[in-house]
């Protein structure tokens, strides 16, 4: 069955009047007003469904609207008391500021004075309001024509919601979506400081002791609380993904990913094409409160594949759509050593960190906890549940226990440690590393590739795959032609280096032992195994110096052997 998803749509509006699949998540409404507050902060990583629930809340609350049919039949319609009190009573400013982005501080600035004049274009009728003071309506003139000074810029929002409840006389609800993206992209471009003086006062000031807010709601990745945005805020309230409440309204929980795959006709499968269970094992395990959830974005993207193609297998929707450089950001400081814990993530374990909530986007002057913490808050981890804790798991006071979530973040964390090894790699000075390659010295080849691994980070669990790349990777940007598991003889070579300018190449063949001692064993195997199957046969015609070496590896440790001699610890021993 064919349906509609909405997959990049994020007004709540479109999606109901276009007749889009729509997981309801109304009952986030309710919740919400039961609560106590001024300022209501809900951090979540991206891509779980921040801005078109914000969009749902405009649509419910905004005066400007008649938006009972977009709620009909969902779960916040049932509560006709609530619904008459609320539902389309209360002037609503709603900004997002997920496209504050720019190369430099004056782009970024632009494009917030655009967002601005865009938003007082939304709310024209103020321009010619009787309520609103002559003053006001010069600085709203400035706005819309994005004339208006840094004083202007700073004081827009204070000087709206003021506007707007003078004009409806009921104090306006303010929403602000991915209110952090402006700094996050500062610190990106390295104009952090510049940035953060502007959105201290531009946010600040809207809801610290302001008469004129009936209450504001505001969506992030992080709560940026050590700048001041928030100190001072009256009756201010934190939810992060630490915290129960709202757990279900952020992600797809397992029932509705079934519901989902039903109503797409997709779930009478599940049994033979363990649709579900693929979609969990790459897109479940966030666990926000003591809720456990799939990532909508992906679930959207997957299911959206699986209508054309129910034979489609699972692949990583998060490249590319968030700030994947943190993981780069975090491995690349020098002063860190954090390589074991990256290890243990990228196994499928568990680390155990301190948690702050209160952070910043400065991560090149983060502290190690402060760095786990983004990454943490950011989605890139998750706690563990408490049903995947080992049996003797003994949890510090304080700390919380931390893994990836799922395959998708897995395999992201291990391109990204992939990345960083063949940079690193290159950036060395390799000459006298490939003078012992082309020389035979497997002794010297043996000890300087265990240095490396012992200061690279494995990111397959010491799979025979990771192996293979790694020695791959010894060779990138040096100039040689590099084959993978090419076509030779009456086989496949694992790697196969050719240096056609002086008619030389070298044939590996990669072991993963299982046991230190069976190393010695495994070299031997694999020379054998060139042998055997003619790897080399191909090359005979046109390169004067062929060199085949067999590799293994166990855990940290390497061995290599060159076809005539056996080296070991840095000895040499004639086979």
């Amino acid at each position: 069955m064919k349906i509609r998803l909405p997959i990049g749509i994020e007004s709540f509006e479109e999606v109901r009047t276009n007749d889009c699949c729509y997981i309801d998540k109304t009952g986030f409404i309710q919740e919400l007003l039961e609560d106590t507050f001024k300022v209501n902060l809900i951090t979540r990583p991206r891509r779980f469904g921040k801005t078109l629930t914000m969009s749902m809340l405009a649509d419910f609350f905004s005066i400007h609207k008649d938006s009972k049919e977009l709620f009909e039949g969902l779960e916040i319609s049932h509560n006709t008391e609530l619904c008459k009190e609320w539902r389309n009573q209360w002037p609503v400013l709603f900004l997002t500021l997920k496209d504050i982005d720019g190369d430099t501080f004056e782009d970024a600035y632009n494009m917030l004075q655009f967002s601005i004049s865009s938003l007082c274009i939304e709310h024209s009728y103020l321009e010619t309001s009787e309520q609103v003071s002559p003053i006001e309506r010069k600085t709203f003139l400035r706005l819309i024509n994005q004339e208006g000074t840094q004083t202007d810029v700073k004081t827009a929002l204070v000087v709206l919601i003021r506007m707007m409840e003078k004009h409806y006389r009921k104090p306006v609800i303010l929403l602000i979506d991915e209110y952090d993206v402006p700094l996050a992209k500062a610190n990106d471009h390295d104009y952090y400081p510049q940035m953060l003086n502007i959105m201290r006062t531009f946010l600040g000031m809207a809801w610290k002791t302001n008469p004129s807010l009936k209450f504001a709601v505001i969506t992030g990745c992080l709560r940026i609380a050590k700048e001041s945005i928030f100190t001072g805020a009256n009756n201010f309230v934190s939810n992060s993904v630490s915290t129960p409440r709202y757990s279900r309204y952020f992600g797809f929980t397992e029932q509705e990913v079934s519901l989902l795959l039903k109503t797409a006709g997709l779930l009478r499968q599940e049994e033979k094409s363990n649709i579900l269970a693929d979609i969990r094992h790459w897109y479940d395990g966030y666990l926000f409160g003591a809720q456990e959830v799939y990532c909508p974005w992906d679930v959207l993207n997957h299911v959206s594949i699986l209508m054309t193609d129910p034979g489609a297998v699972p692949q990583s929707y998060w490249k590319d759509t968030s700030h994947n450089q943190i993981i780069r950001r975090f491995i690349d400081r020098k002063d860190l050593f954090v390589h074991d814990k990256f290890e243990i993530l990228l196994s499928g374990g568990i680390i155990q960190e301190h948690i702050a909530e209160d952070l910043t986007y400065d991560f090149d002057h983060s502290s190690e906890d402060n760095l786990w913490s983004i990454l943490y808050l950011t989605g890139y981890l998750t706690q563990a549940s408490p049903k995947l804790l080992p049996a003797r798991f003994s949890l510090e006071e304080g700390k919380k226990a931390l893994r990836i979530p799922n395959e998708e973040i897995r395999t992201l964390f291990a391109e990204t440690v992939a990345k960083w090894f063949t940079d690193t790699v290159t950036m060395l000075d390799r000459t006298e590393f490939f003078y012992a390659w082309w020389n035979g010295d497997a002794a010297k080849l043996t000890k300087e590739i265990t240095d490396i691994l012992f200061a690279t980070i494995s990111y397959f669990d010491y799979r025979e795959d990771y192996y293979h790349a790694f020695t791959a990777g010894l060779f990138v940007g040096a100039g040689y032609e590099v084959a993978s598991n090419s076509e030779q003889g009456t086989g496949r070579a694992d790697i196969l280096i050719k240096d056609r300018k002086n008619r030389r190449a070298i044939v590996i063949e990669t072991k993963r032992s299982r046991t230190e001692a069976s190393m010695q064993k495994d070299c031997l195997d694999a020379l054998e195994q060139i042998e055997r199957r003619q790897y080399a046969k191909s090359l005979l015609k046109g390169y004067t110096t062929i060199l085949c070496y067999g590799a293994a590896f166990f855990e940290k440790q390497s061995l290599l052997m060159e076809r005539n001699s056996l080296i070991s610890s840095g000895r040499g021993a004639s086979t």
